[in-house]
């Protein structure tokens, strides 16, 4: 149940009932949060934000300490599951306890939601200070890895690209193609675990129109995200993705590669196409993230430069966790 009073000087109350202009205080600090540390412009992602808090449609709780905001989560629902959007709470404050009672409160809210069968969590600025916290809720855990690039320092090796493929540029033709590429690529893989979109080829496509079509990882940039054919077909064996997150600054949000195809160098050469699509345009620097278990794509990252700059967990909860 909610606590209406978590001290004598705090509240925790339903997101809906603040109006946005009360967080900016705080959108102001996770602003400099994900610039200063991840190299990444959140003020997209604010925006949307603001624009669900005052359409009262964003589930979530914020507290408030001496008529302040302290911190606030939100969270979605998408069919069977939920997913924890986000979680800021101000240094300024009492960070460990409040951080952990917004959580409680928002997994006891998804929890109580009719048919859910799962939550999902990523809250890269975190670290894995939060992994007490989820693992009192129940969660499975995968640690995950923030690693950045400098471009002028990308180690490339070009090494051309099989006989029997070629390499395209990103067409959204490809949409369908590409979503039953990421079922067969996840298939029996643990980022399937950590994201059931990855399961299906309906939750593929979601995917990809998130990161295509819609602001959900930056700005998408075509110019640096490829398709991998076989010479004689159009089905694709590879992909990268590419977006924009920052001046400067690039971020796969994609890649993989056709079982069977894998372990040929594929997924180098994409990565170093998309390398050198950045530079041509100026870029500085590229971001990605990676499952820590994945360690041939650990590997591959830091043969090309890569170093880790965070790391964090993956949380998924099931509903027969107990």
């Amino acid at each position: 149940m909610l606590a209406d009073f978590v001290t004598n000087f705090m509240q925790i109350l339903d997101l809906r009932q603040i109006p946005s202009r009360k967080l900016e205080p705080l959108f102001q600090e996770e602003t400099r949060h994900w610039r200063d540390e991840l190299h990444w412009d959140y003020r997209p992602s604010v925006d949307l934000i603001r624009k669900f808090i005052d359409s009262h449609s964003l589930g979530g709780y914020v507290a408030i300490e001496n008529d302040k905001p302290a911190g606030y989560g939100f969270y979605v629902l998408e069919d069977h599951k939920g997913l924890i959007g986000g979680l800021y709470v101000s240094p300024g404050e009492s960070q460990e306890p409040i951080t952990k009672l917004l959580l409680t409160e928002m997994v006891g809210a998804l929890r109580a939601t009719p048919r859910l069968q799962r939550v999902e969590a990523q809250l890269m600025p975190f670290g894995t200070e939060l992994d007490p916290a989820f693992l009192s809720q129940y969660f499975k855990l995968h640690t995950r890895l923030f690693m950045l690039l400098p471009l002028a320092e990308a180690q490339l090796v070009n090494k051309p690209l099989s006989s029997g493929l070629r390499l395209e540029q990103w067409t959204d033709k490809a949409f369908e193609s590409a979503a039953r590429l990421i079922q067969l690529a996840y298939a029996d893989h643990v980022d399937g675990e950590i994201n059931d979109q990855y399961r299906s080829e309906a939750g593929g496509m979601k995917f990809l129109r998130n990161i295509v079509l819609l602001p959900g990882c930056g700005q998408f940039l075509p110019e640096a995200s490829f398709l991998v054919r076989p010479a004689t077909g159009d089905r694709p064996v590879g992909m990268i993705l590419t977006s924009t997150v920052a001046d400067g600054v690039g971020h796969t949000t994609q890649i993989c590669v056709m079982p069977g195809y894998q372990g040929h160098g594929i997924g180098r050469l994409m990565m170093e196409s998309s390398i050198k699509a950045l530079k041509r345009r100026k870029y500085e620097s590229l971001s990605l993230t990676v499952t820590s278990a994945n360690s041939s794509a650990v590997e591959l990252y830091e043969h090309l430069g890569f170093h880790t700059i965070k790391k964090f967990a993956a949380g998924v909860w099931h509903a027969h966790a107990r």
